[in-house]
């Protein structure tokens, strides 16, 4: 698999992410997507793609014409998920201050800071791109909430 796909946005779940618990899920079936399930000897070669994490530069307006590709896992799984990437993806991060909505209830590690939930994390992209649609929080159980604390930050 690649990230030069027709694809504006490739979605590699963690074999191990529930269903229940994907804040993606309302997003497959939908054109644009291309969803993975990172099984046991997955590769996907990244080479090209706006890979959003912690590091790297700010996502902008100048990455619109990038595919985007989004891993979806705990955090504390998130480091064995990147190892089924492959070339030279493009590493981009989200502005500092925005925080997520989701409920944080790990028993085992602490989630970064700056750690957002997958959907809440697409959508900023998608905001930051110049490309906004609310449509893509439809699911998202709280999503009002996560509305509210970005216009705090206006």
């Amino acid at each position: 698999m690649s990230c030069q796909s027709q694809h504006p946005v490739v979605i590699i779940c963690h074999v191990r992410e529930r269903v229940a618990k994907c804040t993606l899920t309302a997003l497959q079936g939908r054109p644009g997507f291309q969803f993975h399930k990172a099984v046991k000897g997955f590769r996907f070669d990244a080479t090209g793609c706006l890979l959003l994490g912690l590091k790297g530069p700010v996502l902008s307006r100048c990455d619109r014409t990038q595919p985007l590709l989004l891993l979806d896992s705990t955090w504390c799984l998130l480091p064995q998920l990147e190892r089924c990437l492959t070339g030279e993806p493009l590493r981009r991060t989200l502005p500092a201050g925005i925080k997520t909505a989701y409920p944080r209830r790990s028993k085992i590690s602490a989630d970064p800071q700056a750690g957002l939930s997958s959907i809440e994390a697409f959508y900023i992209a998608l905001k930051l791109l110049d490309k906004e649609d609310l449509s893509v929080l439809d699911g998202y159980h709280w999503r009002t909430h996560f509305l509210e604390s970005l216009e705090s930050l206006n």
